[in-house]
């Protein structure tokens, strides 16, 4: 860490001069945007947009996680100043970053909510750069994906999740964070023979034919082998990849609607996400994050440490146009 650089940097998320490079302005002061990058709503060559989606409407237990965005960009503050371990780059110092801010809607109009989100998720897919999505209940990755499919055609998933929430809902107007991927697959946003669940440990008999690596699967074959078939079923298509924190077990991430135990250990985590370096991810998700259930803050760092790697997926993917 430059400690000349603490003594005198602040608010880089106001006023950063350039795009790129880490941040060294003290964790504990200054504006939180999402590692510190600029808060622009200018995309002009901008390779990456964090942007926050402050709902939690669709939720059938616990509320809370509309004040996941805030709470996961200040948890990040602990993570601006190095280049992210294991990864051998540095995305911060290699490629365009910045914070897009969250999606202004009307909390009393839920009806209109998801028009709204594909929207906003279009207009940045339009300039050219991918989006990391902090939320926000499992609900939004819905109208995300509609927009991803607009731009790439049906995708393939990889959903880390203790449920598969693909319970069955024909009703394509209801808003329930429970049944998105049943009605993204219903609706042919994405291929569920190439996408493939990580962690479940929730019954769900009706899969949508969605490949499963459930919890135990994973404790009892390890990291290495859960990764090889991950590979093996997303292969090089457009893959988009959303991350619901309760896929963690309890004691790594207690701040969520609907946690159960038996989950993924934290290391566990870690070392897939890192270890699916090469695929061909155009965009992610971390949601769930529910901070009014979790005093010590343990879960959005959880969640900033996802939402982290994913943009470190999603830079070793353009390393080769890096200029």
């Amino acid at each position: 860490m430059a400690l000349e650089d603490a003594s005198t940097e602040v608010d880089s998320a106001f006023t950063r001069k350039g795009q790129r490079g880490l941040a060294y302005e003290n964790a504990f002061g200054g504006a939180t945007s999402f590692l510190r990058r600029s808060y622009t709503k200018d995309l002009s060559g901008v390779d990456l947009a964090v942007t926050g989606i402050p709902f939690d409407q669709a939720v059938t237990h616990r509320p809370g996680t509309r004040f996941g965005p805030r709470a996961i960009r200040e948890a990040s503050a602990l993570q601006p100043f190095d280049a992210p371990y294991g990864w051998g780059f540095s995305p911060l110092e290699l490629f365009n970053i910045v914070d897009y801010g969250d999606l202004a809607f009307d909390y009393a109009n839920v009806p209109a909510f998801p028009d709204r989100v594909t929207a906003h998720i279009r207009t940045i897919l339009a300039a050219g750069a991918g989006t990391v999505t902090l939320g926000g209940d499992h609900f939004i990755t819905l109208p995300i994906l509609r927009a991803y499919a607009e731009k790439f055609g049906p995708l393939s998933v990889i959903q880390f999740d203790a449920h598969s929430d693909t319970w069955v809902d024909d009703d394509m107007t209801r808003i329930d964070h429970g049944t998105f991927m049943y009605k993204a697959i219903r609706q042919g946003l994405v291929d569920p023979a190439t996408s493939v669940q990580i962690g479940i440990r929730t019954d769900n008999p009706d899969t949508m034919g969605v490949h499963i690596i459930d919890a135990r699967i994973v404790h009892e074959t390890g990291v290495a082998a859960t990764v090889a078939r991950v590979r093996e079923i997303v292969g090089d298509r457009p893959t988009y990849l959303t991350f619901d924190i309760d896929a963690l077990d309890p004691a790594f991430a207690p701040g969520t609607g609907t946690p159960v135990w038996g989950g993924l250990t934290s290391a566990q985590a870690a070392h897939m996400l890192r270890d699916l370096a090469g695929i061909r991810l155009v965009g992610g998700d971390v949601v769930e994050v529910s901070p009014p259930y979790d005093t010590t803050g343990v879960t959005a760092i959880m969640g900033a440490h996802v939402a982290h790697e994913l943009i470190c997926l999603y830079c070793h993917r353009l390393r080769g146009a890096a200029p």
